[in-house]
């Protein structure tokens, strides 16, 4: 199985975890969605910016959501 990554392009910042690569679980009040990234389920990401996910949030409801964090400028 795959696990695809999706970016809100509504609401800055949000992103997802789906099971299938149209994304069609994803919530509405998001959308539109807009896949940034896949790969098999269990292997690690490349993107750095991507959580641990959790398999049973994906099984239960066919997608997990999460915000990334604004990066803060070093100060000096």
């Amino acid at each position: 199985m795959r696990l695809f990554i999706f970016e809100s392009e509504a609401n800055t910042g949000l992103r997802a975890f789906a099971g299938d690569a149209a994304g069609r679980k994803l919530p509405d009040q998001f959308r539109p969605w807009r896949e940034i990234g896949s790969g098999p389920l269990g292997e690690r990401s490349s993107l750095q910016t991507v959580p641990r996910y959790d398999r049973r949030g994906i099984s239960a409801h066919g997608f997990q959501l999460w915000r990334v964090k604004p990066k803060m400028a070093k100060p000096g």
